[in-house]
């Protein structure tokens, strides 16, 4: 079963999304993310639009690999660790 992983910035909209990650037992990064939707009510519409297409803010790597597929079709096996990543922007005050 692969592990879901948020970064430490998600988990804080996220509280009961566990430190270490969430095991799914899936072949897709899509099916990956609707099921931490579904353990999770709003994560999945942070990581993916209306279109289930991956949003612009939002990077997800499979192992240390982007993603390549802004559909998530990009196939995942037992052994993945998948890191969703959001970007972050501001700068000084």
């Amino acid at each position: 079963m692969a592990l879901v992983r948020i970064s430490r910035h998600l988990r804080r909209f996220f509280p009961a999304y566990p430190d270490k990650g969430e095991v799914v037992d899936v072949i897709t990064v899509a099916a990956a993310v609707e099921m931490i939707e579904a353990r999770h009510p709003g994560l999945g519409f942070y990581i993916v639009d209306e279109h289930k297409t991956l949003r612009h803010h939002v990077n997800i790597f499979v192992g240390q690999d982007l993603v390549s597929d802004r559909q998530l079709s990009d196939p995942i096996d037992d052994s993945s660790t998948i890191d969703v990543i959001p970007a972050l922007s501001g700068g000084f005050q």
